[in-house]
Formats: structure tokens, C-alpha cells, sequence
């Protein structure tokens, strides 16, 4: 059973692997750390927050973030991914919750996220966790040719 925890930034290269086989997922995705991603190489560092799950092998198979958007009114869930293999497991939901008790005990009133148009699997568990699509979206002018939703949610 993996174990939630925060993350150190000597956790990189787990993270980076986790999240690098997840854009595999969803063609044309691709992850390149250290032209549009660099705060991965140092999680805990770069992030307000930053969580990880890790099995009993010591491998990143979840992890989460979050990230100040207007102090102390709105924060950003960022990096919510979980490996294939627990998907369905209710993971994603624990991590999610994870940063929502963090804006609780905060008192900070209200979470948002971005989420890729392609990841069309995590806008239902989003939405069933009571995230409203705001009917925004952004491009991100990345080599993936992200286009990307937005969704928020009231605490």
C-alpha cells in the first residue's frame, strides 16, 4: 500500500519519471524537464506544496502539488498524477483531498486547477470531487501543443 508523504527534492527523478510516463498516455505529449519544467528537479523547493505516494519499493506512483494564486483566497492544485496501475483505487482522490485540507486549514476559500484537454479521465474524477469547468482554457504554447481547461472549486 503506498504511503503518502511530502516531497523531498531528492525525489526528482521519481517524480519526473511518474509524470514523464503519463504524457505517454496522451500523445503527442511530451515531457521535457529542462526546457518548460525545471521546478521539477527540485519539487519541494519550487512548489508552495508538493506530496508524493510512495510504494513499498520506495517508487513515486502519485504525487501533487500546489501553488499561491491570489494569497489567501485561491490556491492551484498542480502535478495530481497517479501511475497507471492504481488507478481506479481512489488515489487521485486522496491526493486531491490532501491539498484541500491544506487550503482548509489555511482558510483559504477556494482551489483551482488547469488540466489538459487530452486527460479526459481526470476531468470526470475532478468533476465528481466537485470541480466546476469554468469554461476558460489557455494554450500553452508548449511542444506538446497543450490546450488546457480550467476548473474550480469553493472550499
Amino acid at each position: 500500500m503506498p504511503t503518502l508523504r511530502p516531497a523531498r527534492d531528492e525525489d526528482s527523478d521519481g517524480i519526473i519519471a511518474l509524470i514523464a510516463a503519463c504524457y505517454l498516455e496522451y500523445p503527442p505529449n511530451v515531457l521535457d524537464v529542462d526546457l518548460e519544467e525545471p521546478e521539477l528537479r527540485t519539487p519541494a523547493s519550487s512548489f508552495e506544496a508538493f506530496w508524493v505516494l510512495e510504494d513499498e519499493q520506495q517508487r513515486i506512483v502519485g504525487c501533487i502539488a500546489l501553488g499561491t494564486v491570489a494569497a489567501g483566497k485561491r490556491i492551484e492544485l498542480k502535478k495530481c498524477y497517479v501511475c497507471s496501475e492504481l488507478r481506479g483505487g481512489g488515489w487521485g482522490r486522496r491526493l486531491i483531498e490532501t491539498v484541500e485540507a491544506w487550503a482548509l486549514e489555511h482558510g483559504i476559500p477556494e482551489v483551482e486547477l488547469w488540466s489538459d484537454t487530452r486527460m479526459t479521465l481526470a476531468h470526470k474524477v475532478y468533476a465528481k470531487l466537485g470541480y466546476v469547468a469554468s469554461g476558460r482554457t489557455r494554450d500553452l504554447h508548449d511542444i506538446s501543443e497543450t490546450t488546457e481547461f480550467h476548473f474550480l472549486k469553493a472550499m
